[in-house]
């Protein structure tokens, strides 16, 4: 299997499940699914920014209601135990 940073952006970001561009509805796991793919390092926070349109402040919040998530959740904290 290749590693995921010698595929395009392209690639990875079809891999990954992502949008293919910032024209969509953002709903809360969307933004989840953008936030893993960049601490995975599936795509870079550049790569994310440049493709979604994000500020970094947006994605620090994204970040953040991700971490609030994952922390009162008690399922949602084991997954992500198990991908790191």
């Amino acid at each position: 299997m290749s590693d995921a940073r010698t595929l395009s952006i392209a690639d990875r970001i079809k891999s990954a499940g992502l949008p293919r561009s910032y024209d969509v509805h953002w709903s809360a796991q969307r933004k989840e699914e953008v936030v893993r793919a960049v601490r995975e390092q599936l795509i870079t926070f550049d790569e994310a920014r440049w493709r979604y349109l994000l500020s970094r402040r947006e994605f620090d919040e994204w970040e953040r209601d991700v971490d609030r998530k994952t922390s009162t959740n008690p399922a949602a904290k084991s997954r992500e135990m198990e991908t790191a």
